[in-house]
């Protein structure tokens, strides 16, 4: 029996419950402070947050990465991940480990008092940079992130073109995310990208790798947004209508493994903000001496889960399918 909307899509497409192949990634979430307040945040991050994980954690977390020889890419988010003191540490311990180490930057932090520089960092660490821009024209963004926002991303984007960020062939990936600004499914990704590409050359002479569509999750935020408009029971009734069980295979749970700010264990980020643990596992980066041995354990779920499955997938590398 399912005990909710998306281990009943499972029963009834006779797949088994969720578990772990071979964690290939470390997500880590340093904490809640940002600069900015988005709408569609899973998150619940602002200027007025003050979470962050403290140097313990990043030291355990370095410890850990030495250990997991399986782990090869260092995903580390935030709130604004660049704003925390321990942010450049971990950058350089991941980098020493020759692991790929991916930045899930906002641009706007990038002309934040005291990160003038942080561009140029993550150019010379080769730091691939995920850049949130949930449209290629101002209204949606500003909407969606606030005034100003779109300008300011804009900004941040000729800025890591000029280090070099996007070129055809270049060491600098620079990667880009579109969140709808409402409560439907991502477009198709391809279609979607080519029109971002052609706008943003055309409209501003800025290029990039790849453009990421990713399903706006329904907790946090933007949970408490679509209640507010009643429209949390439509929202479920659209993701579970739109269930596809192909995406099941390579759902991003399976080969990562997240990491709050507080050193606490889960399966992705949308399970870390819910406090959604899986049993058994391993509940604290202190309980655990290899990620590697996390391979086989079983994946915690819920409703929110449907939106990883909905339509073409939906993962923190974009669509699944």
């Amino acid at each position: 029996m399912g005990t909710h909307p998306f281990a009943d899509r499972l029963l009834a497409h006779g797949l088994p419950t969720l578990s772990r192949g071979q964690p290939s990634t470390l997500q880590v979430n340093l904490g809640k402070r940002c600069n900015q307040a988005c709408k569609h945040c899973h998150v619940d991050a602002s200027p007025a947050r003050t979470e962050a994980a403290s140097r313990a954690v990043i030291d355990q977390i370095i410890s850990l990465l030495s250990a997991s020889p399986a782990i090869r890419t260092l995903d580390i988010t935030g709130g604004a991940p660049e704003l925390h003191p321990e942010f450049r540490r971990l950058v350089c311990a991941a980098r020493a480990l020759n692991l790929r180490v991916i930045d899930r930057c906002n641009l706007t932090i990038l002309a934040e008092a005291g990160q003038e520089d942080t561009a140029e960092f993550l150019a010379k660490n080769q730091v691939e940079v995920v850049a949130s821009l949930p449209c290629y024209g101002p209204d949606n963004v500003d909407a969606q992130r606030g005034d100003g926002v779109f300008s300011d991303s804009i900004d941040g984007l000729r800025k890591l073109n000029g280090l070099g960020y996007g070129d055809p062939g270049g060491p600098l990936v620079l990667n880009l995310v579109y969140n709808p600004i409402g409560p439907s499914l991502p477009p198709d990704q391809t279609q979607l990208e080519a029109a971002y590409k052609q706008r943003l050359m055309d409209d501003f002479d800025i290029r990039f790798n790849a453009l990421f569509t990713i399903t706006n999750m329904p907790i946090a935020r933007f949970k408490r947004d679509l209640e507010r408009r009643d429209g949390l029971d439509a929202y479920i009734k659209l993701l579970e209508e739109n269930f596809n069980p192909s995406a099941v295979g390579p759902l991003m749970c399976r080969s990562l493994v997240s990491v709050g700010f507080e050193g606490g264990i889960f399966d992705c980020d949308f399970n870390q903000m819910l406090d959604l643990q899986a049993d058994p596992a391993p509940k604290t980066i202190w309980d655990i001496e290899n990620l590697g041995g996390m391979a086989g354990m079983p994946i915690a779920t819920a409703a929110h889960c449907l939106g990883c499955t909905a339509g073409a997938g939906s993962s923190c590398g974009g669509a699944l399918q």
